[in-house]
């Protein structure tokens, strides 16, 4: 059986060549660092970014809040939040995304821009479904969209993985990154704060109280849920029109496959066996270095609500601080992270973000002792999302670092996907551990977990440089 071409997009041109600069000829201002963030490349990451992260929310947290409020019990929530898992395993097809063309799609659109549209129109038809349905009466109905939601968001993932490491060189992707999570964090402000708001105020007197299994007091009115999960559908429109007016990068041509056999080899293995041919040895330290980098933040987590709760929080000041203060303190330390990642490079960075994410552990283990204190709350969280925007913004510039242009998507879609593995796999036992000792001594445990991080940094730090390039630049034309 003969296969059509995966692509018919133009190939990279070679670098052209031109006499060696000097180093401190190409060290950029200040000046040229910041106004990285308002090139179009960066300003399409941030739109792109906001269609990212609308959903997670939606299939999580705010899904959890409207089950509970509509009255059911929180075992069968709980069950429900494997739905997040698709987001774990979305290298099982992200070769596929990689390599398989659209039809039709495709043809006008680009691979990318083609698989992001898809997606993109996907996660919209899913979420209508889940704002028509009542939990109540069609639970089955809700978890069904709601897997659908995080399969394609999954998938618009992969694909804008692949359209970011693509659009840049590898100098400009700390700036892109940066902008993508700024996006991101905003729509998750939008799809957490913002879909309770708009619930709140589409609800009507009288409303009718769920009886008895969420406690007393409770109120559920699902056409406010409907409205609000239709906004949300509709600001998917924010995405859907970047992708629309905005161009496909241009990457390396694949060669056309002869039969399904070569299709298969050169789509599911030939990623995995390239960053093992290109690394050697060095891999097993790379892949280390992504499986435990953000173990830190993660374990400690799962443990920051119940913690706040404890400590006598209430809800307003878990909300205001938190969630939307908490936010923006992680993009403007993603702004930092991005400038200094461009202006320092991306290993030294990374180091800063791990040093950091380690230490403001140790802030929570001094507020357990504190009591409850709005203005400590406030000081602990704004070292901690600092530093976790910091790590973030270099750790996602040090992934892209690792890829190769032929198969972006799939070495990209793993390398996200092992770095929460085994640190969510660990804080599972989290709960556990603090009821066995105190929420300080957790929260010290946790910052002592990044100890190895900061030698798995430093060992990665000495590969050859030539080892971490491995991206071909592509058209200077597409940040036009």
């Amino acid at each position: 059986m003969s296969l059509p071409p995966p692509s018919a997009l133009p190939t990279v041109p070679p670098a052209a060549t031109e006499p060696a600069t000097p180093a401190a000829e190409l060290k950029p201002t200040w000046g040229d660092t910041l106004r990285v963030y308002l090139e179009p490349a960066s300003l399409r990451m941030f739109a792109l970014g906001f269609s990212a992260g609308l959903p997670l929310l939606l299939v999580l947290g705010t899904l959890s809040f409207r089950l509970r409020e509509a009255g059911l019990d929180r075992t069968t929530i709980g069950y429900l939040s494997w739905v997040g898992l698709a987001y774990g395993f979305k290298w099982c097809w992200a070769p596929l995304v990689d390599r398989m063309p659209i039809p039709l799609l495709t043809r006008f659109m680009g691979r990318r821009r083609s698989w992001l549209l898809l997606s993109q129109l996907a996660i919209m038809a899913a979420l209508v479904g889940m704002a028509l349905a009542d939990p109540r009466s069609q639970l089955t109905l809700v978890v069904w969209c709601a897997l659908a939601v995080a399969f394609a968001s999954a998938t618009q993932d992969i694909a804008l993985d692949a359209f970011r490491i693509e659009s840049a060189d590898a100098r400009h992707q700390g700036a892109l990154a940066a902008t993508y999570q700024t996006g991101y964090r905003l729509a998750m402000i939008w799809a957490g704060a913002g879909v309770l708001w708009l619930a709140a105020r589409a609800e009507v007197a009288p409303a009718v109280a769920t009886a008895g299994v969420a406690g007393p007091g409770v109120l559920y009115q699902q056409a406010a849920w409907t409205s609000a999960y239709l906004v949300m559908a509709a600001s998917m429109l924010v995405g859907v029109l970047t992708v629309l007016f905005t161009r496909e990068p241009v990457r390396v041509a694949l060669a056309p496959s002869k039969n399904a056999a070569e299709w298969l080899r050169s789509a599911l293995v030939e990623p995995f066996a390239d960053f093992l041919k290109r690394y050697g040895k060095q891999a097993l330290l790379i892949l280390a270095l992504i499986g435990v980098y953000r173990i830190s933040d993660v374990v400690m987590g799962i443990m920051a609500n119940p913690f706040y709760v404890d400590m006598g929080y209430t809800k307003d000041e878990v909300a205001a601080v938190t969630k939307v203060y908490g936010i923006i303190m992680t993009l403007v330390g993603a702004f930092i992270g991005g400038a200094l990642s461009l202006k320092l490079g991306v290993m030294r960075v990374l180091m800063l973000g791990a040093v950091l994410s380690a230490a403001s552990n140790l802030l929570f283990a001094w507020l357990a002792g504190h009591g409850h204190d709005v203005t400590a709350l406030i000081a602990v969280i704004s070292a901690d999302n600092l530093s976790a925007g910091v790590a973030s913004a270099a750790f996602i510039a040090y992934l892209s670092s690792l890829t190769n242009v032929t198969y972006s998507a799939t070495q990209y879609a793993l390398f996200s996907s092992m770095m929460l593995l085994a640190p969510k796999w660990l804080a599972g036992y989290s709960g556990a551990f603090v009821d066995a000792y105190d929420y300080a001594t957790f929260f010290t445990a946790t910052a002592f977990l990044g100890v190895p991080v900061l030698l798995l940094v430093w060992l990665a730090t000495r590969l050859q440089p030539g080892a971490m390039a491995v991206r071909q630049p592509p058209d200077p034309a597409n940040n036009a």
